[in-house]
């Protein structure tokens, strides 16, 4: 009689254990409540002289606070100046750099919501940059945004300066100037069949005291009749902000209006030289010629009276 076979039981695997459980309830809870800072991932573009939201959220941590455990700081993430501090619910402005004086302040009314955003006020080319904004409640955490500054330039100017009576041929300096505008901005010149000349093109930007620039581009071409130059300005953060365009003509080249006017003036002046001395020639022909029939006049006037003188004195014949 056959007996049934033993076979050993394989070990069960290890249980959690009550230290495990409880670690891993805390890893959650703390993940629950670890703080979550955003602020937009693209560059915050805000016009010259314009006022700017810097947005800035914040979720996560404990579900409900309150204002007290609430702490914002926004600082230059470059030089770490304070641009604006909250804690205590207020604002801590005694270390605020003095160029964000009276120009900063939160959303008190939404801080509950998650919100810690900074109105910057008349933003400066100086204030372009990285900011960083900080929130604390209970947990911390951070985030950073670009802030970038632009301002339109004024509408180009083109102009052009020639040695005196210009010829086909001859080197021309042609001149375009913007004002006012931020950042430096990107000049192109075209011919009138669209070719770009700007390999041909010295710039000069120079900045203002507040950081604006002005744009002089100078093109060197060789003059030929007819030719139309075009200059364009493009700002690398608000695109195309116009051109401009100068046509010189060959009849401005050949025969400028000064040489022009001075040619007309001595022709009049010839001419009048010309009428006047016809008019002297006429008067002294006419006056000789009245003086010769004057003198024949009186000739014939005194061998007249020769004559009648003669014919007394001869005696008659009885």
């Amino acid at each position: 009689m056959s007996h049934p076979r033993l076979t050993k039981a394989s070990p069960k695997p290890p249980g959690i254990t009550m230290l495990q459980t409880l670690l891993l309830i805390s890893l959650l809870a703390v993940r629950s409540l670890a703080l979550d800072v955003q602020v937009p991932e693209s560059p915050l573009v805000v016009l010259f002289g314009m006022d700017a939201v810097l947005n800035c959220t914040f979720s996560g941590g404990v579900p409900v606070f309150n204002l007290s455990e609430l702490s914002i700081f926004w600082q230059v993430a470059d030089t770490q100046r304070s641009v604006h501090s909250y804690w205590n619910q207020q604002d801590q402005l005694l270390y605020q750099e003095e160029r964000f004086v009276n120009r900063t302040s939160l959303f008190p009314a939404h801080l509950a919501t998650g919100n810690a955003s900074l109105l910057l006020r008349r933003v400066q080319v100086a204030d372009e940059g990285i900011y960083t904004c900080f929130v604390r409640v209970q947990n911390y955490s951070k985030a950073a945004l670009v802030m970038q500054v632009a301002a339109p330039y004024s509408k180009p100017l083109v102009t052009w300066e020639a040695a005196a009576n210009p010829r086909p041929g001859d080197l021309v300096a042609l001149t375009c100037v913007a004002y006012g505008g931020y950042p430096e901005a990107q000049v192109l010149w075209q011919d009138a069949s669209g070719h770009n000349l700007t390999e041909n093109v010295t710039i000069s930007p120079i900045a203002n005291e507040q950081g604006l620039f002005t744009i002089k581009s100078v093109l060197t071409v060789v003059l030929e009749p007819n030719s139309t130059y075009s200059c364009r300005l493009t700002n690398p953060l608000l695109g195309d902000e116009g051109h401009a365009y100068v046509t010189i003509s060959a009849q401005g080249m050949v025969f400028p209006p000064l040489a022009l006017w001075v040619t007309v003036g001595l022709a009049v002046c010839l001419l009048g030289l010309l009428v006047a001395l016809a008019a002297v020639c006429h008067r002294k022909i006419k006056e000789s010629c009245e003086e010769m029939r004057a003198e024949e006049e009186a000739k014939e006037l005194e061998e007249a009276k020769e004559l009648e003188e003669a014919k007394a004195t001869t005696p008659l014949k009885s």
